[in-house]
C-alpha cells in the first residue's frame, strides 16, 4: 500500500515519513512494520502492514487540500456544543478521524472559544495536540519548517 519515502498521516500522532518496512517479532507474533519517523517531537512509530486501514493511516493531503483547510481556519463561524463533556468528546472524536478538515475545525472552534471564553485544562491540551498534528502535516505539504507553519497558522487564525 505505502513505499519507502511516503508521506503519510497516522491519526492522534500526526505526518510523517516512512522511513523503512521491517519485519519485527512483537508480543511472540512476527509482522511487518511500516517504520514511520514524525519529525515534529522527533518521533518513530512502527504501525502494522495488516492494520493500516483500521488504524486509519493515509496519505498527507496536496497543496489544493492545503487551501481548504486554511478556509476552514480563516471561516470565523463555529458551532460548538455548551456541554463542556459532549463538546470534548465530539472534538476528540474529529481528532482521532485522521481526517485534516475536521482537525482544522477543531483548532478553529478551540481558538474562537478560548478568545470568547477561556479553555478548560483539557481543551487547552486537546488544542495544542490538534495543532501540533495539523503543523506536522503542513510542514510535510509546504515542505518548509515547522516554526513557519505556526507562524502561517497564526496569522490565518488571528
Amino acid at each position: 500500500m505505502f513505499k519507502v519515502g511516503d508521506k503519510v498521516v497516522y491519526p492522534m500522532h500526526g505526518a510523517g515519513i516512512i522511513e523503512s518496512i521491517e519485519e519485527r517479532e512483537v508480543l511472540g507474533e512476527r509482522r511487518s512494520y511500516y517504520i514511520m519517523k514524525i519529525p515534529i517531537g522527533d518521533m518513530k512509530v512502527m504501525v502494522p502492514m495488516d492494520n493500516v486501514q483500521d488504524i486509519g493511516l493515509r496519505q498527507v493531503i496536496g497543496t489544493q487540500e492545503m487551501s481548504e483547510v486554511l478556509g476552514i481556519l480563516q471561516d470565523k463561524n463555529s458551532t460548538m456544543n455548551v456541554s463542556w463533556n459532549k463538546r470534548y468528546r465530539a472534538n476528540l472524536d474529529k481528532i482521532k478521524s485522521g481526517n485534516i478538515f475536521e482537525v482544522a475545525e477543531v483548532v478553529r472552534n478551540l481558538t474562537i472559544r478560548d478568545k470568547d471564553k477561556g479553555l478548560s485544562t483539557g481543551e487547552r491540551k486537546m488544542l495544542e495536540n490538534a495543532k501540533r498534528i495539523l503543523i506536522s502535516e503542513l510542514v510535510l505539504v509546504k515542505d518548509i519548517a515547522e516554526d513557519q507553519v505556526e507562524d502561517l497558522l497564526h496569522k490565518v487564525l488571528a
